[in-house]
């Protein structure tokens, strides 16, 4: 427990020890307070340049990508210098250059059943950096079996949300969303798309939330949804109410990490061709992505493009008599296809091509563009 703030940090806060809000006993509180933030991409980037700007004196960051150069239009606590390194690792040392008085704790791992439990009861608030449903129903299982606070986000295309979970006992997400979606129908931001600009703004909200919570401060979106939508620059907040049909949660289930695994059978691209070229194996080869991505590349040998959204009301055109393998842009909406096809009642090999059109240009063929 830190008791006083070095000459370093009252000239750092300077600022913060300005408002009477904050003052002194405030900046105190941030400096012993911790946070975890998952994921640490577009949503993570400007939420933890802003905590670690505050004086959070421990931030732990869990994340086990890599820094590609799609994710610089929006994922700014990176930068060129940082191409396929560990985001964990570039986000911490950007984070200690602009505050060296901080504790920085790094996770190169995917939050997942396993860990997430013994992970978050070390961290005082939770925040939710990541772009998938499935990660969001494991923290908030988590928190709530911990009691934890945890701050939601959202981001698609033009729009954002934010809420606040398990607040003083308060509602959690299973009160909005009691379960997750069906996966065909859950991109995340890298397969729907985002305007760069909207995770800084959303991600600016989550920081100041925690900051809110640590100094006892203003309104905490607790049984509120903050919506935001960047074309018509308005901004809204609905309320909702307990799910009073909801049991407590008092372990983490399976579904708590539902589809969190990649598929039911992966095929990787070089086992793909050594198969195709040796065996004399020929599977229908089906493309799951937009038209404007059929645009900027494309598999060899593909045999028929269907968004995946449309795979229900186009089944008829897969045959039933050939192997299947699908892809997409990373291997996600493949995945989900997938699960589809089979639980649809598909009798034939069903497999997804493990990372997509990224993995392909990386591993088979580099002049397949990569977006």
């Amino acid at each position: 427990m830190h008791e006083e703030l070095s000459n370093s940090e009252l000239e750092r806060y300077a600022r913060h020890l300005s408002l009477p809000q904050v003052g002194m006993k405030g900046q105190l509180k941030l400096k012993n307070s911790s946070v975890l933030v998952v994921g640490a991409g577009g949503l993570g980037s400007p939420c933890l340049l802003y905590l670690s700007a505050a004086g959070f004196g421990q931030i732990g960051i869990i994340d086990d990508d890599k820094v590609d150069v799609s994710n610089l239009q929006r994922q700014v606590i990176h930068s060129n210098a940082n191409l396929g390194e560990f985001k964990v690792d570039s986000a911490k040392r950007r984070l200690l250059e602009l505050n060296p008085e901080i504790t920085v704790k790094t996770f190169n791992a995917r939050l997942n059943i396993e860990n997430a439990l013994d992970l978050i009861k070390k961290f005082d608030i939770i925040i939710d950096g990541t772009d998938n449903f499935q990660t969001r129903y494991l923290i908030n299982d988590a928190c709530e079996i911990l009691n934890k606070v945890w701050i939601f986000a959202s981001i698609h295309q033009f729009e954002g949300q934010v809420s606040t979970f398990n607040y003083s006992h308060g509602l959690n997400y299973r009160d909005i969303f009691p379960k997750p979606p069906p996966l065909e129908f859950a991109p995340n931001c890298a397969e729907a798309g985002v305007l760069g600009i909207l995770p800084g703004i959303i991600g600016s909200i989550q920081a100041a939330e925690a900051i809110k919570i640590i100094l006892g401060l203003g309104n905490i979106l607790s049984g509120k949804l903050f919506l935001f939508n960047a074309l018509s620059m308005s901004s809204r907040i609905l309320k909702f109410e307990a799910n009073t049909s909801r049991g407590l949660i008092s372990e983490l289930s399976l579904e708590s990490e539902y589809c969190m695994s990649n598929s039911f059978g992966d095929i990787t691209p070089l086992e793909y061709l050594n198969k195709i070229n040796n065996d004399n194996w020929q599977p229908f080869l089906l493309d799951v992505r937009r038209p404007d991505e059929e645009l900027i590349s494309k598999i060899e040998g593909t045999n028929l493009t269907i968004v995946h959204t449309e795979i229900p009301n186009r089944i008829q055109e897969i045959p039933s008599d050939r192997d299947i393998v699908i892809y997409c842009r990373s291997g996600v909406r493949s995945a989900a296809v997938q699960r589809f096809l089979i639980e649809a009642g598909h009798t034939n090999k069903i497999l997804n091509l493990k990372g997509g059109i990224l993995n392909w240009s990386d591993t088979v063929d580099s002049t397949v563009r990569k977006y």
